[in-house]
């Protein structure tokens, strides 16, 4: 009732939702560790088609300035992911919906993608070039 009332008054709605309590941060950004922040943020714009909006040497991002983005930070010595292994396993994955998987998947695999897994139908699981697991799914 309370969001209602807020968004009635001409707030914006994120404002709105933490004035009302609802919320307690807007999220921002999800950062991923590689050697090669650029080389990633390339991966991934292709892959997702939104615009590098920060190239620096340690610090890559896509995504829109006022929005969600996807960060690239360089770690020195990165350890990749070892999926699907416990030790060093998965801590996070992406996933991208895609319209045709048959379609989507040579040219994942063209930008540097290998793929690891998820022979079945709807999803398939692939690891970026900093070693990152990955999915399609449709």
């Amino acid at each position: 009732m309370m969001r209602t009332v807020a968004v009635r008054n001409g707030l914006c709605r994120r404002r709105a939702l933490r004035q009302a309590g609802f919320m307690i941060a807007q999220w921002d950004n999800v950062s991923i560790d590689t050697e090669d922040s650029h080389g990633l943020a390339v991966f991934y714009a292709e892959i997702t088609g939104l615009p590098i909006i920060r190239d620096d040497d340690d610090w890559a991002a896509i995504g829109h300035q006022n929005g969600m983005k996807i960060c690239f930070q360089k770690v020195e010595n990165h350890v990749p992911p070892n999926w699907p292994e416990a030790v060093n396993g998965q801590q996070m994955h992406l996933e991208f919906e895609v319209a045709d998987l048959v379609e989507a998947e040579p040219k994942v695999l063209a930008l540097g993608a290998q793929r690891v897994g998820g022979f079945d139908t709807g999803f398939r699981v692939y690891l970026d070039p900093a070693g990152h697991p990955f999915c399609l799914v449709d």
